[in-house]
């Protein structure tokens, strides 16, 4: 296995000469590097004015010199009182240590005998890795294309990665592995498979692209069966952006191009709702605990929305409850997984963290509407502009936290919460822009990590749930493992 550090560039694959695409494995990190003897990019039709529509989208590099704005005092008030403080901080045993966090003094403490049961708790342990983040890479497979997700199962053994050559591959990755096991060829694909995710019982994988049919395909075994999943859109051209799988297995649910929300019933195989939830794409959707009844949705309209699968109708369709704050587009959430807290990613270069209990006034959503409208720069093609980085909050922004740092350009970038087990959920990770993997402090908002190592956006992120490394998604560097 090839190592560098994690800042520099991969310049030692012995393929370099004859591949457009490398991946790499940060431990922590895999990534994607570009060839120098790589021919031009095939051009490929679009399908819409929607963001992830065209090539053109993904010529972001690092020449393009954006540095994104960092808050060097975040607003930590309301983070501060909340109860994600106390969450985070029990789950790291930072309560018990009375101020003194030091490694070297939670040794001391455990060779005294001061240990609970002379050995470190769980929380403590966790505690302990978060002085051990991510750091350096290492090569590990080759693309000839770009790779658009890349996430780890629920249980850490398995790595799934879509590419924009059609192909999802799985690769093993217990006992510290990374070998591919096998390659699926999705169908029905347009342009790209633009989103995957594991059922939860692992056995089969779903993605979308642009068409009319999310597809369901089975990994066990040696067979591959594909089922394809109509949803009966009424828009010509529709692509499902952003995919979630129920706790139990039965229920799909899907964002789209034409602003609705779809939940696709696998044991009666039909769609069973569609919801005009937005007034502009929804480019994520996630399920906001293992009940499946809260459902979290975010759009190009600035909005995050919060609905109750048990009172959904589609004639009369109401949230639960709306989250403004944002100046433009969101591009991904993700749930605490306690129905509690999500955060947001958005293209005004900014994490949002939200409390479900703490819903936005109708002046917030006003205001958020208004500044949507005043963005007149498309993110997939120009640089930011000064006016857009704006850090005033808007009138009736209900966030608990806003995190800056990292680049938004180019695609829907995703952000994440770290793993319960290894951190205590104490950081939030994002892809970036610049090529990085941004790693914020959840309770301070200080960047307390970049991770370096593509010459491109990062779009993906995914942090194994039980080891120390993240893996990477980019288009010109592909899966990485930080």
């Amino acid at each position: 296995r090839a190592r560098s550090n994690a800042s520099s560039n991969w310049s030692g694959c012995p393929r370099r000469p004859f591949c457009k695409y490398c991946i790499a494995h940060y431990w922590g990190q895999v990534r994607l590097v570009h060839g120098s003897g790589a021919t031009g990019l095939q051009l490929v039709q679009s399908y819409s004015d929607s963001d992830e529509d065209s090539d053109g989208a993904w010529e972001g590099r690092l020449g393009d010199r954006y540095n994104p704005p960092v808050d060097a005092q975040p607003d930590t008030l309301e983070v501060d009182r909340s109860e994600i403080r106390t969450q985070i901080l029990l789950a790291t045993a930072s309560s018990t240590l009375r101020g003194r966090h030091s490694f070297t003094h939670m040794l001391r403490e455990r060779e005294q005998g001061r240990c609970r049961g002379s050995s470190f708790s769980h929380g403590e342990c966790s505690r302990i890795r978060t002085h051990f983040l991510p750091n350096y890479v290492s090569h590990k497979d080759t693309y000839q294309q770009k790779a658009f997700c890349g996430v780890y199962s629920e249980d850490g053994n398995m790595f799934l990665s879509a590419c924009q050559d059609q192909n999802i591959r799985l690769y093993d990755t217990t006992r510290g592995r990374f070998n591919l096991r096998r390659t699926v060829k999705a169908r029905d694909v347009g342009w790209s498979v633009l989103d995957v995710c594991f059922t939860p019982d692992a056995h089969h994988v779903l993605y979308s692209s642009w068409s009319d049919y999310i597809h369901l395909c089975s990994i066990d075994g040696d067979s591959e069966n594909h089922t394809a999943l109509d949803l009966n859109p009424d828009e010509r051209r529709f692509c499902v952006f952003s995919l979630a799988a129920s706790s139990d297995g039965k229920e799909i649910l899907g964002g789209a191009n034409d602003g609705c929300l779809y939940v696709f019933d696998l044991d009666q195989n039909k769609r069973t709702l569609k919801i005009d939830a937005h007034e502009d794409d929804v480019n994520a959707v996630a399920f906001a605990d293992s009940s499946s009844q809260l459902l979290f949705s975010g759009s190009d309209d600035a909005l995050c929305k919060v609905w109750d699968r048990r009172t959904l109708r589609e004639d009369r369709p109401q949230p639960v409850g709306q989250l403004a704050g944002h100046r433009d587009g969101i591009t991904f959430i993700h749930s605490k997984g306690d129905a509690r807290y999500l955060i947001s990613n958005s293209k005004d270069q900014s994490i949002k963290l939200w409390d479900v209990r703490k819903f936005s006034p109708k002046e917030g959503l006003a205001a958020s509407r208004l500044a949507v409208t005043q963005q007149n720069w498309d993110y997939r093609w120009q640089q930011v502009p000064q006016r857009a980085l704006k850090r005033h909050k808007l009138t009736g922004d209900t966030s608990v936290m806003t995190y800056r740092g990292h680049g938004v350009l180019h695609t829907l970038i995703r952000c994440r919460f770290s793993p319960e087990f290894s951190t205590g959920q104490r950081f939030i990770y994002s892809g970036c822009s610049t090529g990085k993997i941004i790693i914020y402090d959840v309770l301070t908002g200080s960047v307390v990590s970049r991770l370096s190592g593509h010459d491109a956006c990062v779009r993906d992120v995914s942090w194994h749930p039980y080891e120390d490394n993240i893996v990477s998604s980019s288009c010109k560097l592909s899966s990485s493992q930080v």
